[in-house]
């Protein structure tokens, strides 16, 4: 399949917590969801229930084969102590072949 079929893709999410970002990427790793879980702190300013707030939180870049994403999202919001956590799916439209190849070979069963 080429790259440009959207094979592979990074989903990304972010957390609360350092623990909890943690536990969703090891998570992911021990179902071979993933392939590469990568965590930043970051300030994040939003909009909820109609007020301006600002957090810091713990952005995960979850590299996997678009085919997981399903199960990626299922297993996030079965932990995931947000109400509504973001989980959003970025396409990979090209990239290494080797590192994508890498991808193939440590996820999925």
């Amino acid at each position: 399949m080429e790259v440009t079929d959207k094979k592979y893709a990074m989903v990304i999410t972010t957390c609360p917590s350092e623990k909890e970002a943690k536990e969703i990427a090891q998570m992911l790793l021990e179902k071979k969801l993933a392939a590469c879980v990568q965590l930043f702190p970051i300030n994040s300013y939003y909009i909820w229930k109609n007020e301006i707030n600002s957090d810091n939180e713990i952005t995960l870049f979850i590299k996997c084969n678009h085919s997981f994403y399903q199960k990626i999202e299922d297993a996030i919001k079965a932990v995931h102590s947000y109400e509504v956590p973001e989980i959003i799916m970025l396409p990979v439209i090209d990239g290494f072949k080797k590192y994508l190849g890498w991808i193939d070979e440590v996820s999925g069963d």
